[in-house]
């Protein structure tokens, strides 16, 4: 094996993501005040950045992700008796952290605090060490062309094209890792698509009103849900890049696109300002009460993101009103009065759900052998606590539903009320069955999404808007 020492780049090579980046982002969740002096510690110098948020943000090495194949051959270099040089633009304490968890580095060089160790400051440190030619060098991105003119040999490493060809160019290329690009499906996973589900809720003031069938009235939800839409994709963005370590620390959520790795998340945080600008505009095209109702929203879930989802009970109590949210702007948008009825419905309801779905956290979190789940405020022991209130919950919301049928707005709205009684147990059954899946442990992070691919809970939805169809038009004969 050859005695040319091995030197290797952190951010984007051997980690999937860039320490600076995920280390602002912290700062602006932990300490947002101390954002405001990015600015002038950049003006001292991009290492002087550096340093003044790695001393307030202190990135966990274990919770990083790292390109595994490159982990493996660099154990198989090291096995073969290389020196393996950890050597990166990252503040010394970052990339010491990480030498010292992965243990088969010799070396680390890296930011002071004075000199950014990138570009031709890399390369100079590193001639200086080793001599012209005297090393390998493990890269991906153009500023490390100035380090492989002065490299032995280069290892190139999910690298664009151009920048592959112009390392052959410089330099001779031992290995090559293929390039992962960022594709539909990971975009789709980003914006979660699939979440666009919930805000079918907006259409629920009019279906209950028998008003559906009016065409400006529904162009008017169209307009609102696709501004819900990419309102709350710029959220669920937001969300992901502050909860990053949690996500990585949780069994199915660090198999997200920023969690791990897949998407950059300078990506994300150039994508959420522009969905949220979007739905603005399609929201001043909903006019009338629309539009307060989207910014209350956004609000709330930016409180939620930061700090609500933290606290015990308060985050769900949160959640349900996120989902009641959806149902008061769906009326606002069609110039609906809404009923207290649904209301009261809707908060109990979507109570029961978030309580699920905090639920089946904590189970993955216990069946991990966690005695505490990463970032939020309960124990794993709450679980069955949490498990009642869930249940009393979903059952209160059942209540509210038999009392509203009971009511007169009931009596004009459909022809055979007695009939729409039928929709208390078809209620009540979904409520118990999800429940009953969440405690044997099957149940979706969300609970929502779990619904429309089960069976029974398909099947229950069916039979709801059935029931409600018969009451409104009778029996065919």
């Amino acid at each position: 094996m050859t005695g040319i020492p091995l030197v290797v780049d952190l951010d984007g090579t051997l980690l999937r993501t860039d320490t600076l980046h995920e280390s602002a982002i912290r700062l602006l969740r932990d300490s947002p005040m101390d954002v405001l002096r990015i600015p002038m510690w950049l003006g001292r110098g991009k290492a002087v950045l550096k340093r003044h948020i790695a001393l307030r943000v202190g990135l966990d090495p274990t919770a990083l992700p790292y390109r595994e194949d490159l982990l493996e051959w660099l154990h198989a270099q090291r096995e073969g008796g290389r020196s393996l040089v950890l050597c990166t633009a990252s503040d010394m304490s970052v990339a010491s952290a990480v030498a010292a968890h992965l243990g088969i580095f010799d070396q680390v060089i890296a930011s002071d605090g004075v000199t950014n160790l990138a570009g031709s400051n890399k390369a100079d440190a590193l001639i200086e060490r080793f001599g012209d030619a005297g090393f390998d060098y493990a890269g991906n991105s153009s500023a490390d062309l100035a380090v492989w003119a002065h490299s032995r040999r280069a290892i190139v490493v999910d690298a664009p094209d151009d920048v592959l060809r112009h390392a052959r160019e410089r330099s001779e290329v031992e290995r090559e890792f293929a390039r992962t690009p960022v594709g539909w499906r990971d975009w789709r996973r980003m914006l979660r698509v699939h979440q666009w589900l919930k805000n079918l809720l907006l259409f629920v003031p009019v279906v209950a009103a028998h008003r559906l069938g009016e065409l400006e009235t529904l162009g008017e939800l169209i307009l609102a849900f696709l501004s819900f839409s990419l309102c709350a994709s710029a959220v669920y963005i937001g969300n992901d890049l502050l909860d990053l370590e949690s996500d990585r620390l949780h069994p199915r959520k660090r198999s997200r696109p920023f969690a791990s790795g897949a998407v950059p998340v300078w990506r994300g945080v150039l994508a959420a300002p522009v969905l949220l600008a979007a739905s603005l505009l399609l929201g001043l095209l909903v006019g009338g009460a629309f539009l307060p109702w989207l910014a209350g929203y956004f609000l709330l879930t930016c409180a939620y993101s930061m700090l609500l989802k933290r606290l015990a009970l308060v985050d769900c109590l949160t959640l349900a009103l996120l989902y009641t949210i959806r149902i008061v702007a769906g009326a606002a948008a069609a110039a609906q009065e809404l009923s207290f009825w649904l209301l009261a419905f809707s908060l109990f309801l979507f109570l029961s759900l978030a309580f699920i779905k905090r639920y089946a956290e904590l189970l993955v979190q216990a069946g991990s052998g966690k005695d505490k789940a990463h970032g939020r405020g309960y124990y794993t022991a709450d679980a069955a606590l949490v498990m009642i209130f869930g249940v009393v919950s979903g059952y209160g919301s059942a209540v509210v539903l038999a009392l509203y049928l009971n009511s007169e707005a009931v009596m004009r709205l459909y022809r055979f009320p007695e009939i729409a009684g039928g929709t208390v147990p078809i209620l009540i059954f979904w409520i118990s069955w999800v429940w009953l899946q969440a405690t044997r442990g099957l149940m979706n992070d969300d609970p929502l999404v779990f619904a429309v691919k089960d069976p029974a809970s398909l099947g229950a939805g069916m039979a709801f808007g059935a029931v409600l169809a018969l009451a409104s038009a009778g029996l065919p004969w």
